[in-house]
């Protein structure tokens, strides 16, 4: 492995730049992706399983996917994603892209509240909304962004139709039913802690709830004072009855796109994330375990998560103008060119876009800042290392 070593970088086209340096029009560039951040269209479809409400930002991209979210049990798609889509350097990137935020059922601002007895979509049906959505928005493929519950049901979507997802990040995964001992101690949870506080230990990590954070007062106080908490019951017991993805590292239950597996260090599904990431093909998995992040790095980490996501979509051939930056938090593996993989290679045939820019040399590995761990990058020199053996290697931030 060639030798890890601190290097000095001068930004060539940082992503954000001082007043004084700025370019003509980038300003306006910004300020317009902001508002679009700030002013969504909200839509609602009716699909075989209910009605299913959606936000869109930006306006759709030639020839390129949607980035598509869907939010964990306890939050909507502003609680669970403002934080990391209204950071500064994520406008960067998603103005290259439309994105639409998926509400669960009854989960939106003003949803009314289910009638007793409402048969709430399981996890499985909750996924099989998404087409409706894409249909209805004339898209053809996506990339997918999920958190807990909302990260399986997009790697449900994903099993189900490959051909349209180019790219999943999934954040806190658990792919695996509740077993026997499982549900028992779900169970007896039940009696002893309300709800809400059940769902903040499915969102958070042990430390933070014990140091009660801002963030856990926040979440403690919008559950308790939930008008549709009652719906929020019925998304957390389709989350607790999911089915198991039943996923085989070389079978034929797999991912067939780049998947980035996100966890918080310490967090309540540090251990799924690891199992999970040893089911899934190492050439085209990126694990990444982010430190000091607790159970919610989107809302916690969102700088850091942003530099991720950036490696990722360039990873698969897109925004390859935007160059590396070294943040203030370091610790990031580094490329000099925009690369490929070959499953960007494949979309593209089947969709019949253009080929991407593909590298001619070697990557080489170097870090900037942080520990000095060892990383191996994946998918041509991305940032993020996936598991050899499924021994749940991965890179720390």
């Amino acid at each position: 492995m060639t030798e890890l070593h601190e290097v000095q970088i001068t930004e060539g086209k940082p992503l954000l730049v001082s007043p004084a340096q700025s370019e003509p029009g980038k300003d306006a560039e910004l300020l317009a992706a902001r508002l679009s951040q700030d002013h969504g269209q909200k839509h609602s479809v009716e699909t075989p399983y209910g009605l299913v409400t959606f936000t869109i930002h930006g306006t759709p991209k030639p020839k390129r996917p949607a980035i598509l979210t869907y939010h964990d049990v306890g939050l909507n798609h502003k609680s669970c994603f403002e934080t990391l889509f209204h950071y500064e350097d994520m406008q960067e990137i998603v103005k290259n892209f439309v994105v639409v935020h998926i509400d669960a059922p009854g989960m939106e601002d003003g949803a009314p509240v289910f009638p007793i007895g409402y048969q709430y979509p399981s996890l499985d049906q909750l996924a099989d909304m998404i087409p409706c959505i894409l249909q209805y928005l004339n898209f053809t493929s996506i990339i997918g962004i999920g958190v807990g519950a909302g990260a399986y049901v997009l790697g449900r979507y994903g099993l189900s139709h490959a051909d349209t997802v180019e790219g999943l990040v999934l954040i806190n995964i658990d792919p695996n039913a509740k077993g026997w001992m499982d549900w028992a101690a779900h169970k007896l949870t039940g009696l002893t802690s309300s709800i809400p506080e059940m769902i903040l230990a499915h969102l958070f990590s042990q430390e933070e709830i014990s140091n009660n954070t801002e963030v856990i007062q926040q979440r403690r106080e919008a559950l308790s004072t939930a008008p549709n908490l009652s719906n929020i019951q019925l998304y957390w017991n389709s989350y607790n009855s999911r089915r198991d993805l039943n996923l085989e590292r070389g079978g034929d239950v797999t991912f067939k796109c780049p998947v980035m597996l996100v966890v918080g260090d310490q967090a309540p599904h540090e251990d799924a994330v690891v199992e999970c990431n040893s089911k899934l093909d190492p050439t085209q998995t990126s694990f990444l375990k982010m430190a000091d992040s607790g159970g919610q790095p989107q809302l916690t980490q969102p700088g850091k998560l942003t530099e991720a996501f950036k490696y990722f979509v360039q990873g698969m051939g897109y925004i390859p103008h935007i160059l590396d930056r070294k943040l203030s938090q370091g610790g990031f593996l580094l490329h000099d060119a925009p690369v490929t993989v070959p499953h960007r290679l494949a979309h593209q045939r089947s969709l019949g876009r253009r080929q991407p820019l593909s590298l001619a040399h070697p990557v080489p590995e170097q870090r900037v800042g942080g520990p000095a761990d060892t990383c191996r990058p994946h998918h041509g020199g991305l940032l993020l290392s996936g598991g050899e053996a499924g021994d749940g290697d991965a890179s720390r931030l």
